[in-house]
């Protein structure tokens, strides 16, 4: 590697680094309900070789709250807790360093691919900076590391020429995909199958086929396997609203019976649904005008691309076609294109950020080709002009991106962070000892992982609480009390009832009472509040003193 072209990737390096970690706990502004149970969950295996349900050193899955994620985040995880204690910065430290190896990764997958510096540098670049990788190498999601083992594999696979080593790596990091998020456990057996198509004549040995069909095997065992299927059937695109609606259209359509079972059926629904979610992820609203629908994976009114690359985004796809016909490792890229936003298509969400992360970095790539091939084709005078017209309105929207996220969206969209839990265990902490009872309201989410949490509640003793009231409902696992602490649906608060239907008395003994703001019973004394971020009111806190 020249070392013009290392001193430049390690600055871009130091770059990203800084726009991950720095003021890492701060920004998101709290931490969400699924870091509180991946980071509980991974010092509950480092304390007692078991999650918190009791299941011993979980591979595939573990339960959470019955969403079943994938297990390797929590041993990736496990180390961090053993050295900086159960903490914020302990569970999203490991993912803002995934994000910054993941910049190496592309740039050596993107020189692999096209054997250019230029084109290496920029994609590392717009990696480094771009706004998809940025917000969601912040904090712990299981996509991060998809996309850190699927990247790095193919920059492996693409340079297996250069070091022996390099060929077997990219086998065993894609392998491990398929336990890193369930996207990659329906992209990766795809993508294997297609590249092995492609660079048929260039792989023959045996035990490639072998290893084929064992990882063909292995995903479908995985994917039929209960625990895996259990977020899938919730949402896949024919749920139970879908089937609703097919059934209510065949209904009130005047057509003629046997017309209306064409038209209106299943497969027909399905394919209609999973086409207009393919198209949407390709769509500019998605990629560089809007992002996503959920606020905890995108700020709204923000594209997740820098709006600047959205011309080269789309000459970037021409130029690959062309390319692939006379390129295989192009050919390998159309393939990743093609097959990317599969996964994200299937659910019943469109627009969903996380899942559509199998497309990273290809739209990095496309933008870096296409730039480079503009300034190849133009007038030399004009160059200077291209250069400072581009990275001009990279910075431009960068850095409105950036004030936005750590300035007016921390503030404006708190709430949906569950802001204010850590709040109410910190004061909880204090008083603990002050009261019999301690009662929660339920409505952010699930209150008893954040009291695990932020207590670092010791969890054999959470294991083996015989009092405990933990249950399965609606596809949910449910925890409605342990040690002195009750948690209550918010519509049921007023009454103390609990949802396994537990009357909570509260006669002759001192209980305290976090509750959403002005829903509590009459007579209970009102302590304290805390509020979100923005002002408005998130809890009451009171006693019936």
């Amino acid at each position: 590697m020249e070392r013009k072209s290392l001193i430049y990737l390690f600055l871009i390096v130091i770059l990203g680094a800084a726009l991950r970690l720095a003021y890492l706990t701060y920004t998101p502004p709290s931490l969400n309900w699924d870091e509180i149970s991946h980071g509980y969950n991974a010092y509950s295996i480092l304390k007692t070789g078991m999650d918190q349900w009791g299941m011993k050193f979980p591979i595939f899955n573990f339960r959470a709250y019955g969403d079943y994620p994938t297990a390797l985040n929590l041993y990736l995880t496990i180390p961090f807790i053993s050295l900086f204690g159960l903490s914020d910065f302990a569970i999203r430290f490991p993912h803002a360093i995934m994000g910054v190896l993941t910049i190496v990764s592309v740039y050596f997958l993107t020189f692999g691919l096209s054997k250019k510096r230029n084109i290496s540098l920029l994609t590392a670049f717009l990696t480094a900076t771009g706004s998809w990788y940025v917000f969601t190498s912040r904090f712990v999601l299981q996509s991060n590391l998809s996309v850190f083992l699927l990247i790095t594999t193919a920059a492996c696979f693409v340079n297996r020429d250069k070091k022996r080593f390099l060929f077997p790596l990219s086998l065993l990091l894609l392998t491990l995909t398929l336990f890193s998020y369930h996207t990659t456990r329906i992209f990766s057996p795809l993508f294997l199958l297609g590249t092995f198509l492609i660079f048929r004549n260039e792989v023959r040995s045996k035990l490639i086929y072998v290893f084929v069909a064992l990882f063909i095997a292995l995903s479908a065992y995985i994917l039929v396997s209960p625990n895996a299927t259990a977020r899938g059937n919730v949402l896949f695109i024919i749920d139970q609203a879908a089937i609703n609606k097919i059934e209510s259209l065949r209904t009130s359509s005047k057509l003629p019976e046997p017309l209306k079972r064409i038209i209106y059926n299943r497969p027909v629904y399905f394919a209609g649904r999973f086409l207009k979610n393919y198209i949407g992820y390709f769509s500019p609203q998605f990629l560089f005008l809007n992002g996503g629908t959920q606020y905890q994976f995108s700020i709204p009114s923000f594209g997740l691309i820098n709006l600047a690359g959205l011309p080269f985004f789309y000459l970037g796809i021409v130029l690959l076609i062309i390319k692939s016909l006379h390129d295989r490792n192009f050919r390998f890229l159309v393939l990743w294109l093609i097959l990317a936003p599969i996964p994200a298509s299937l659910t019943n969400e469109s627009y969903a950020v996380v899942r559509a992360t199998t497309m990273l970095p290809v739209p990095d790539i496309l933008i870096a080709l296409a730039f480079y091939w503009v300034l190849e084709k133009v007038n030399k005078n004009f160059v200077g002009i291209i250069l400072i017209l581009y990275f001009g309105l990279y910075y431009f929207f960068m850095e409105s991106y950036l004030v936005n996220y750590f300035t007016t969206y921390r503030t404006t969209y708190s709430w949906s962070w569950q802001y204010g839990y850590d709040q109410v265990v910190t004061y909880v902490k204090a008083h603990y000892e002050d009261y019999d009872k301690i009662i929660v309201t339920k409505k952010y989410g699930e209150p008893h992982e954040y009291f695990l949490f932020f207590l670092k509640y010791d969890p054999a003793k959470y294991q083996s609480d015989r009092d405990k009231i933990a249950f399965y409902q609606s596809n949910w696992w449910w925890v409605d009390h342990f040690d002195k602490l009750w948690f209550v649906n918010d519509w049921q608060v007023r009454d103390l009832i609990t949802e396994s239907k537990v009357k909570i008395d509260c006669n002759k003994i001192k209980c305290l009472l976090i509750t959403s703001p002005g829903n509590y019973p009459v007579s209970w004394r009102k302590i304290e509040s805390i509020n979100f971020l923005d002002g408005k009111p998130a809890f009451d806190i009171l006693d019936n003193r």
